[in-house]
């Protein structure tokens, strides 16, 4: 259900000596919209049910027409940013007789106690302004751009990152099988059902929506689960917040950057996305990506992994080909990986990141343990869904 709006009249009292909406009395108007929207929605008292009280440090207002006594002014609001203390509101106020702009304005709150300590965030008021979007996912806003995430069940988190071109629907089966954990699956910026800007694409802004989306859910740590792309994703995500990393699931991945024959390939994709869409790009990939075995003998299998590719948005294809291609090496972090429990998957007839490069790369990590699913391509958990939750289950379990 989305966000009320809010109508609310400009009085005579509320204007200057010209009859125009002062601005006092405008940041009053947008103080008086946030509580009649909470009030239709968890209560006014939604933050002192949860001792806490959201403190303003920030607010930034443009004023871009002029209102008056008797205008009605709709107001919309949408949290841009959920961080574990603070979050941000963006609101705007339009004239509703002819929908003029009349002004928009950002303002950051940080949740304090009692005694002016920051506070977290009270989840009922997270849940009301990130409003579920269809079937299990709800909406979070992180970094200014709204992801689609679906979480399920309690317990230690795990935190599913998908590849290219594809979607959080290749987690399905583990999201549905693993009980006893916290299951997040979330659709990158510019995959699913997530917000896909033309620009603001690389593995360390991949990384910081997912850190945010942590802080957003309330959790310090979690095993990062990558598969292809999200394995890169999970490397940096590693290099920069290792402490919140409970272990390592690296699945049909590999750690090298892009030779520059492969950066040549990701550009010509790029200029395919563009010029010929998103089908041409699932095209393209469906033999890359899919064992024989499941080319030839599991249709309605390639037809899920076909329709996933082909909804892609173009710019969130493009952005995040050039992120794979930007990105950094991390043969050099495998070996400082010790300690972190880690194991590596891979499908034995993966041809992307064959097992080969699988068996290295579990050498180069201190104690990783490696695990080939026969019978799978580059896309274990779509094409061998059962040994591939049987195998995560195990690792789960295995960690203290």
């Amino acid at each position: 259900m989305p966000l009320p709006e809010i109508d609310l009249p400009v009085y005579p009292n509320e204007c200057d000596a010209f009859g125009h909406l002062n601005q006092a009395a405008f940041l009053s108007l947008f103080e008086r919209a946030r509580w009649e929207m909470l009030m239709r929605g968890p209560g006014w008292d939604v933050f002192t049910r949860s001792g806490a009280w959201p403190a303003v440090r920030k607010t930034v207002i443009d004023y871009h027409a002029a209102a008056f006594p008797g205008d009605i002014l709709r107001f919309q609001q949408a949290l841009t940013h959920h961080g574990r203390t603070s979050f941000t509101m963006r609101q705007t106020a339009r004239r509703v007789r002819d929908d003029t702009l009349i002004a928009t304005a950002e303002f950051v709150f940080v949740c304090v106690d009692g005694g002016g300590r920051p506070i977290p965030v009270p989840r009922e008021f997270g849940d009301f302004m990130s409003p579920r979007h269809g079937g299990d996912a709800q909406r979070l806003t992180v970094n200014g751009v709204s992801l689609a995430v679906e979480v399920r069940g309690e317990g230690p988190a795990v935190l599913f990152i998908h590849g290219y071109p594809l979607d959080r629907s290749v987690w399905a089966h583990p999201v549905a099988a693993l009980e006893g954990y916290r299951r997040i699956a979330p659709d990158l910026r510019g995959a699913g059902e997530s917000d896909a800007p033309d620009l603001g694409y690389s593995v360390e802004t991949y990384a910081r929506d997912l850190a945010a989306l942590l802080d957003a859910l309330g959790i310090d740590d979690a095993v990062l689960c990558g598969l292809s792309m999200g394995g890169y994703i999970a490397f940096e995500f590693i290099r920069r917040w290792r402490a919140r990393v409970r272990g390592l699931v690296l699945m049909d991945t590999r750690a090298e950057a892009d030779t520059a024959e492969g950066k040549r390939a990701r550009d010509a994709a790029a200029g395919t996305a563009r010029e010929r869409g998103a089908a041409a790009i699932a095209e393209s990939m469906l033999p890359k990506v899919l064992s024989a075995a499941t080319l030839s003998g599991s249709p309605e299998t390639v037809e899920r992994v076909r329709a996933m590719m082909a909804g892609s948005p173009v710019s969130g294809l493009v952005g995040a080909l050039g992120a794979m291609r930007d990105r950094p090496d991390s043969t050099d972090l495998l070996p400082t990986l010790a300690g972190l429990p880690t194991v590596i998957l891979v499908g034995e007839e993966d041809e992307l990141t064959p097992p080969a490069r699988a068996r290295a790369m579990a050498e180069a990590i201190p104690g990783a343990r490696l695990v080939v699913i026969p019978g799978a391509g580059h896309l274990l958990p779509v094409e061998r869904p059962s040994a591939t939750t049987d195998e995560l289950f195990d690792f789960l379990r295995s960690i203290p």
